[in-house]
């Protein structure tokens, strides 16, 4: 049967967040449940993709990624795929009406990743777009549900939530990108002396997608504040940590918040979220 595919397949994403990330999967659980399935589809996909260019070293990744290019176009247009993880990530796209726009050029950004070693302020952008800012819009579209005044409304805020999260990540992973992978993605940095002018210029820009993200994540229904915000408030603690690391630690340790840690700021999360302190 069909449906039991289909079942298979967000389990197969649901499966694939809880293994990469403890932070998305806790804000996921507190969407309220309608979202779930959706934003398991989203993240799966997206996790998928970003794998064949940060991991599969020794493979042929370029054509790797003309594969998953190719299967998605294919899952979207047959609204099946073979690959759990696209007809998870379909049926989300179909339902939540996510324009190809937003997969495209997602798609795009992690090609750069085979061929950009170093960015200028123009792919910076570029990059920032499609990584991490239509990704935010994916999981709009769903939050929205169709609501195309509130999903043009908070839109903005959620492109400055997407790039916070984004630039957070490259703070963390300086040193695996940097001396691992030979990237550096903000631009004019030189990496092998890496200042604390340089570090507080980079968080000052993180400190303003933050603040804007903020007001949007405010206005968002009830249904998927609570959990979107739980993100917002573990992304913005690691960030904390790393402002308060001296910028030549960061770029020799991945700076990173345990697990148990973890449960106790999302029970502190709560607690602002029920008081409505955010």
């Amino acid at each position: 049967m069909k449906a039991l595919f289909d079942s298979l397949s967000t389990s197969c994403s649901k499966t694939t967040t809880q293994l990469y990330s403890t932070s998305f999967s806790l804000g996921i659980y507190f969407l309220k449940s309608k979202f779930h399935h959706p934003i398991y589809g989203i993240y799966g996909f997206v996790r998928l993709a970003d794998e064949i260019v940060d991991s599969f070293h020794g493979y042929r990744q370029q054509e790797l990624m003309e594969q998953i290019r190719r299967e998605t176009e294919q899952a979207i247009a047959n609204k099946i795929s073979i690959n759990p993880i696209l007809n998870s990530y379909q049926h989300v796209v179909h339902k939540y009406k996510i324009e190809w726009e937003l997969t495209d050029t997602f798609l795009k950004s992690m090609e750069m990743d085979l061929l950009h070693k170093d960015h200028t302020p123009d792919s910076y952008k570029e990059y920032i777009l499609g990584s991490a800012e239509v990704v935010g819009l994916m999981c709009l579209r769903v939050f929205s549900e169709g609501n195309e005044a509130l999903y043009a409304e908070l839109k903005p805020y959620a492109m400055k939530l997407g790039s916070a999260f984004q630039k957070v990540n490259f703070l963390r992973d300086l040193k695996a990108d940097y001396q691992t992978l030979g990237r550096t993605y903000f631009p004019g940095v030189n990496f092998s002396q890496f200042s604390a002018r340089e570090k507080e210029l980079i968080q000052q820009e993180i400190e303003d997608d933050f603040e804007e993200a903020l007001v949007g994540i405010r206005k968002l229904p009830a249904g998927s504040r609570r959990g979107v915000y739980l993100a917002y408030y573990y992304y913005k603690k690691l960030f904390l940590r790393i402002k308060e690391t001296p910028a030549e630690k960061v770029m020799n340790a991945r700076i990173r918040i345990p697990d148990y840690d973890k449960f106790g700021m999302m029970f502190r999360c709560l607690v602002r979220h029920q008081f409505d302190l955010l």
